[in-house]
């Protein structure tokens, strides 16, 4: 909370504040079909392809559990139970193993994990590697073995993820549907051989815009501190084909121990997550530890965890000291998270295309009674970056003639507004205004409705939603505190009203306060009242999405579709409005302007009605 302790006086804003088909082995590349593997994957009834929340679980070395007369299959059945029964609550869409199932490879500890496999056929889809404790020596070229015929393609060969494997049966490669995207999950063998490495690098190729997850069993190692660098296995996989492949974002391999991370940067200049993942020199093996990966591609992050669903379903009154312990792992290398810019991420594969300007005709609805916007359609537009001269108008593009005109205020210099093409993605004007407002009477530009504007007298007793975007600069510099975004000049208390901080305060406005909170605030027509509505503290150098929504009894506050807590439920119906100007970028407090606003503004609608969030400029669903 910012300190107000040397202001001269309690202000009411203070007082506020505190208050598909699978090849056979001999097939070298599948393409996949996204649209038979997403009816696949519906058919299957659990995890949602469209979620922009989904879940990878990621189980490493499990070969204590399957060691001839000392096996345990238990541990392995139990978090095979628990991803089946979570799946649909955290939106698991896949479980990729990282090699060494077993402890030597034999027929008889084969065969029992491929039972406790059975766990998952047919519920969640998966992928499995060879360690180097699952086959006896040699590259992917080695021939049969008691893994191939266990684990090889056919055992995939119905999940409606699976892509194809390469010609000896080692690597194998499946594509997700998660978060409304396609993402590539390439499962290679232990030492994967030249051949296998054409493989790899012909999926990728065939599957170009998809972003990878590379799995393997030795890529790297960590020391204690958790710190991870290439093994020498590694090195050679990534000099052959993570490094040049910028669409391996993340690699994940077992085989080390202690676990680790690091991230590596590709030839494209991008980050690369390299992660060991590996508890069997833990209790028990490791008691089929699971690490979920909690993608969230709204927030821009994944959530990792690691813990032992048998442990967890144990009575923790009967749980043994070692068990307890072991339940859930929390350091730095088992419990994190990493924040990741998807969309920036994966550009330079696949791009997202920006949603085109849409004309005015497409957004000025029935009872839109204003709309304004700052590129050609409804602004003599300069160069991106010039100074906007005082006098330049811009246009109501409904016709109904609330045209704007710019002023700067007192001596300000013509710096103080600018051109810019930056813009909100979902803004329909591919351009705003930069203001370069700030405290003093000389610092601030506004645009203001003419003297006859019919905005200046609308009461909108019916209701109205007033709608605009606006990015505040980062780094947020300077004393902005109480800035106004927009606002109807006239004093309250010509308006007849007592309640509020002053009568010389203007009947409508929307600021923003020293902590970045918006507030707005409202002189009701038809109530002595003075509504304030407070929203969280607003993101510095993002775009934001503002609607204030009047249904003629009381106003809610939206940013980006999203109704703010502190929305007052006092009755307010329309706005006293005292056929003075409306303005934006700034607010006035007896008939004067002290400020302006700093940051930008794009696109401002008003409408006569309430609006839901999916008729926005932006539509929310």
């Amino acid at each position: 909370m910012a300190n107000i302790g040397d202001q001269r006086r309690v202000e009411r804003r203070t007082l506020l504040q505190a208050a598909l088909a699978a090849p056979a082995v001999g097939a070298a590349t599948t393409m996949f079909n996204s649209s038979p593997a997403l009816a696949a994957a519906e058919a299957l009834g659990q995890s949602d392809p469209e979620n922009p929340r989904f879940t990878i679980a990621v189980l490493p070395d499990t070969q204590y559990l399957f060691d001839e007369d000392s096996s345990d299959p238990e541990p392995l059945k139990a978090t095979f139970r628990y991803l089946n029964q979570e799946r649909k609550d955290a939106n698991i869409v896949f479980m990729t193993h990282l090699g060494d199932v077993t402890e030597h490879g034999s027929e008889h500890e084969i065969t029992l994990a491929g039972e406790a496999f059975r766990t998952l056929d047919g519920k969640l889809p998966y992928s499995v590697l060879a360690g180097n404790h699952d086959i006896r020596g040699g590259d992917d070229q080695r021939g049969d073995s008691a893994y191939l015929r266990a684990f090889g393609p056919q055992r995939f060969a119905q999940m409606p993820t699976f892509g194809g494997a390469s010609p000896d049966g080692y690597n194998s490669f499946h594509v997700l549907r998660a978060a409304g995207r396609d993402w590539l999950v390439l499962a290679l063998d232990w030492r994967i051989s030249d051949k296998g490495l054409q493989w790899a690098q012909g999926v990728i190729d065939a599957n170009h815009t998809l972003p990878v997850i590379l799995t393997t069993h030795d890529l790297a190692s960590a020391d204690d501190a958790g710190q991870a660098q290439l093994s020498e296995n590694g090195r050679r996989l990534w000099d052959r084909l993570i490094r040049d492949n910028d669409q391996i974002f993340l690699t994940l391999n077992g085989h080390y121990w202690p676990p680790g991370r690091t991230t590596l940067r590709n030839a494209a200049g991008n980050d690369v997550q390299v992660h060991i993942t590996n508890y069997q020199d833990r209790y028990y093996g490791g008691a089929a530890m699971i690490r979920l990966y909690h993608f969230d591609v709204v927030r821009g992050v994944v959530d990792v965890e690691t813990f032992s669903p048998w442990f967890l379903a144990r009575d923790p009154a009967k749980r043994s000291p070692l068990e307890a312990e072991t339940i859930e792992l929390t350091g730095a290398v088992d419990r994190f998270s990493m924040e990741i810019d998807f969309t920036a991420r994966f550009n330079g594969f696949a791009p997202t295309t920006p949603p085109a300007p849409r004309p005015p005709a497409t957004v000025v609805a029935h009872a839109t009674v204003a709309y304004w916007r700052f590129d050609s359609y409804g602004l003599v537009t300069g160069v991106s970056g010039a100074p906007v001269p005082a006098g330049v108008v811009a246009r109501d593009l409904t016709g109904n003639g609330n045209d704007l005109t710019v002023q700067r205020l007192n001596n300000s210099t013509p710096e103080v507004l600018r051109y810019s093409t930056e813009h909100h993605l979902g803004q329909p004007a591919h351009a705003s205004l930069r203001f370069d407002g700030g405290k003093g009477p000389d610092r601030g530009a506004i645009l203001r409705a003419g003297p006859n504007a019919p905005i200046n007298s609308m009461k909108f007793t019916s209701g109205y939603t007033i709608e605009t975007f606006i990015k505040l600069p980062d780094p947020f510099e300077g004393d902005h505190a109480w800035m106004g975004i927009f606002s109807w000049e006239g004093r309250s208390g010509d308006a007849g009203k007592t309640t509020g901080w002053s009568p010389d305060e203007c009947t409508c406005s929307l600021n923003v306060s020293s902590e970045r909170f918006l507030q707005y605030v409202v002189y009701p027509d038809k109530q002595d009242a003075d509504p304030t509505s407070w929203s969280h503290a607003l993101p510095v150098g993002r775009w934001t999405h503002i609607a204030v929504v009047n249904n003629s009894r009381a106003t809610t506050v939206y940013v980006d579709g999203s109704k703010i807590a502190r929305n007052p439920t006092q009755l307010s119906t329309g706005i006293a409005t005292l056929g003075l100007p409306f303005v934006i970028g700034a607010t006035s407090s007896n008939l004067k302007y002290g400020q302006g606003f700093y940051g930008w503004i794009g696109d401002v609608r008003i409408t006569g009605r309430a609006l839901r969030p999916a008729e926005f400029l932006t539509p929310y669903e």
